[in-house]
């Protein structure tokens, strides 16, 4: 009975613009901000066309004072106004009233490459304004046919003499599609319309925003191209270039129809940051343009560290490392783009990701051989994304195997816990030995200040797996008494105390001890030093008393400046050297070391700019590789006066 209903009165025949304004989600993705921008860059893209071919070098883009009509004008060839015999109507109104109708089908004709191949974006605009103009400079003459709601209002006329060519597009989305409330964001298209002078070197473009008072005119023109876009985009992100003086690598290959441009650089930035762009529009979903990029970095780099035999024995380097830090310009032009729908997000040509490789990889690999400072720079900068992968997935598991056993905080036994309960107040002191531990509680402030006292030296976390720490009870104990958690899932915002203080003896096991705890920190809860949260407790080494003088002196250097700044006449110096903090009385540490009134504290941070030295520096010194620091040692034996036995 159903299928008897359903009979030819049922099918609908769209006509001409019918089916965009029907659909318009399917021509330019959504009648939000985004779509309504979107008929914008269409219109701009046509004029970028003439300028990729060569037949154009100035655009102009006018916000007119409503905030909803735009003007966009170049210097190019100018629509066709001839009749076209078949339909008998100019060729401006065939392609401002047909899908699919274009000069662009007939590759290399009169498009070497162009943005839009399907015919429909300025139909398609003029579907979904409810006003449009478009005007003619060609063989000095102007002409102007007016449409609305993609229908012409007026035949193509005549409409006064004109110098040069070029084309005039004026135009309103219509309010019937997308709301009476939206308009077109002038911050939003001057970024946009100075990214495409950035793509299209030497092109002028200009912008004349009215909604703004007064009016403003932008001009943006890049001679450098890309290279300037990757100088500004590494600006704007604001993390430092790897090495900080390197001004980023740049290249350009064409043949066969086929162009790219490459402009990249590594930074110290935990991501990859790649805009990716065909014919001069941009593809945020990437594509095989993107695809044949990504593997000719990795190849390139990998292929150097191999040679060089650069990789840390045992460690495993993947793309992502490689790629973490990276920022870059990619620019491709295609013949006979295959985009992935009208609004062009992604590039589908297979071919493509196979020529994108092979004109990158060996430029980049040329580079790097040429160029070994940054090469070397550009590597341990993967090494440390590798390590530092590596460490937060071993904290991970660990954690999780932990508090899936119980989710409330355990406070160690040993902790000594103050009884303020504001982190910003608190203070926790991780103190060499037991001795020493119970001398800082008596010496303490109960309210503000907590110890946790350790038994001997902790394990090297450089050299031993995150599970292993975590079976460690005395990084296990520090780890519960911070009550933030380590690895991936650290919370500062659970931090239980912001100032955290290594008190150890001041001699060359207790500066072990320190060093362990800080490389601890470093390698599973480095957020700490970025909030400047750990310290270092100087406590004395001597106490030097002349006359009714009492000096204490932190080092041998500090003893002897003492001495000579502080000679009185005959009297003779008295000096005592600790052993260890478990020698001091409470009150003697107290007034030295924990009394914030008299205390002296190094705290610890790491300048963005020292993050690959840190990392060097750590790894040769607590890494496995035994002949690292064979090197670091010899390399700096001349700095040591005296050598602690």
């Amino acid at each position: 009975m159903a299928a008897a209903s359903y009979t030819a009165r049922d099918i609908t025949v769209l006509e001409g613009l019918e089916p965009v304004r029907k659909r318009p989600a399917m021509y330019i993705g959504g009648t939000d901000k985004t779509g309504y921008h979107h008929l914008l860059w269409e219109v701009v893209d046509n004029s970028i066309d003439e300028v990729i071919n060569k037949h154009a070098t100035r655009i102009e883009v006018t916000l007119h004072d409503d905030g909803k009509t735009v003007t966009v004008e170049d210097n190019g060839r100018g629509i066709p106004v001839d009749v076209i015999p078949k339909y008998k109507k100019p060729a401006l109104e065939i392609i401002m009233t047909t899908l699919h109708a274009g000069g662009k089908f007939d590759s290399g004709k009169n498009y070497r490459h162009s943005g839009g191949l399907h015919g429909v974006g300025a139909s398609v605009v003029n579907a979904l304004a409810s006003d449009l103009v478009v005007e003619v400079k060609r063989g000095g003459q102007l002409y102007r046919q007016t449409y609305s709601r993609g229908l012409p209002s007026d035949k193509m006329r005549k409409a006064g003499s004109a110098k040069g060519t070029g084309t005039i597009v004026t135009f309103s989305p219509d309010p019937d599609i997308f709301g009476a409330k939206l308009a077109f964001d002038g911050k939003l298209i001057a970024e946009q319309l100075e990214a495409k002078s950035y793509l299209h070197r030497g092109v002028k473009i200009l912008f004349r925003n009215q909604t703004e008072k007064p009016a403003k005119l932008h001009t943006f023109q890049h001679n450098e191209g890309i290279a300037d876009f990757l100088e500004k985009v590494v600006t704007g992100r604001d993390k430092n270039p790897v090495p900080p003086t390197a001004k980023g690598f740049y290249v350009q290959k064409s043949g066969d129809d086929f162009e790219i441009e490459v402009a990249l650089s590594w930074t110290e930035a935990t991501d990859e940051y790649v805009k990716s762009y065909v014919n001069g529009i941009p593809t945020p979903s990437g594509g095989t343009h993107d695809q044949g990029f990504k593997t000719a970095v990795v190849k390139a780099l990998r292929n150097y560290m191999n040679t060089h035999n650069l990789t840390p024995k045992g460690l495993t380097v993947l793309a992502e490392d490689i790629r973490e830090g990276l920022v870059a310009i990619l620019s491709a032009y295609v013949p006979n783009p295959q985009f992935q729908g009208q609004t062009k997000q992604r590039l589908n040509n297979p071919e493509v990701t196979a020529k994108v490789d092979s004109a990158l990889r060996p430029a980049l690999e040329t580079y790097f051989n040429g160029n070994q400072n940054i090469a070397e720079a550009i590597v341990a900068r993967v090494i440390l994304a590798a390590k530092a992968r590596i460490a937060s997935r071993q904290a991970s598991q660990a954690v999780s195997r932990k508090t899936a056993v119980s989710h409330r905080l355990n406070l160690p036994g040993k902790l000594a816990d103050c009884a303020s309960t504001d982190p910003a107040e608190s203070e926790l002191f991780i103190v060499e030995g037991d001795s020493a531990g119970g001398s800082a509680k008596q010496a303490r402030d109960r309210r503000t200040q907590a110890i946790l006292p350790l038994r001997g030296k902790v394990l090297n976390a450089e050299q031993a797996s995150a599970a292993k720490l975590m079976a460690n009870k005395e990084l296990a104990d520090i780890v519960s008494a911070l009550g933030c958690g380590m690895g991936p899932k650290l919370d500062l915002s659970k931090l239980r105390y912001h100032k955290i203080f290594l008190l150890m003896d001041a001699d060359a096991d207790g500066h072990h001890i320190a060093t362990l705890l800080l490389t601890f920190f470093y390698r599973h809860m480095k957020q700490l030093f970025d909030g400047r949260y750990v310290y270092l407790a100087q406590p004395p080494l001597y106490r030097i008393d002349i006359g009714k003088e009492t000096h204490w002196a932190l080092d041998d250097i500090h003893k002897q400046q003492i001495l000579a700044e502080h000679r009185k006449g005959n009297a003779k110096p008295s000096i005592t050297r600790f052993k260890g903090l478990g020698e001091m009385s409470p009150a003697v540490l107290k007034q030295t070391t924990l009394d914030p009134r008299y205390r002296s504290a190094l705290r610890i941070g790491i300048p963005e700019d020292e993050n690959l030295e840190t990392e060097k520096v750590i790894t040769e010194l607590m890494g496995k590789d035994s002949g690292a620091r064979y090197r670091l040692i010899t390399d700096s034996v001349h700095e040591v006066d005296e050598l602690d036995v």
